[in-house]
């Protein structure tokens, strides 16, 4: 692993393998279980179980090949053994708040892992960038779609 390696943290690379084992120990047996079923069953071309078993065969074949990928790729930190806390690093939960004093939690997780929906941000994100290195107080400009916006970093924690 080199140092440019993207970061994930234990849970997620748990969840990515999970998510392998998964496919590769229990959904592609049984798509090939039905497949060799419905190929047993004579003519192919009108066979709808056979045609949409391939189809998910494919598709099971794709994503382990990808996860596989990562998986080999990512780089595991875990946000306990942070030395410094008192800056924004990967694995940190931040309590943001804008200019008209709106508050956010995010913590800064690894790109396979982000949902924004639960305050995951991704590390390549463009808040993650901006607040990275930053300590209690700071006030950072993010560029966001809907334009700048300015965050002010309230607290860090990393859990």
């Amino acid at each position: 692993m080199t140092r440019g390696d993207p970061p994930i943290t234990p849970q997620g690379m748990a969840t990515l393998r999970a998510r392998y084992d998964h496919l590769l120990g229990t959904e592609r047996p049984e798509i090939v279980e039905i497949v060799s079923w419905a190929a047993g069953n004579g003519d192919r071309s009108e066979n709808g179980d056979y045609i949409y078993g391939r189809k998910r065969m494919r598709e099971i074949d794709r994503e382990l090949a990808h996860l596989a990928r990562r998986m080999k790729v990512l780089r595991v930190i875990d946000p306990a053994t942070q030395s410094d806390r008192t800056r924004v690093f990967f694995g940190a939960r931040v309590a943001l708040a804008d200019e008209d004093d709106v508050r956010q939690n995010v913590t800064l997780v690894g790109d396979d892992e982000q949902d924004a929906g639960a305050g995951r941000v991704g590390w390549n994100s463009p808040i993650a960038k901006a607040v990275r290195g930053a300590q209690v107080g700071d006030v950072r400009t993010v560029r966001l779609p809907g334009g700048v916006k300015e965050w002010e970093i309230l607290s860090i924690d990393y859990e």
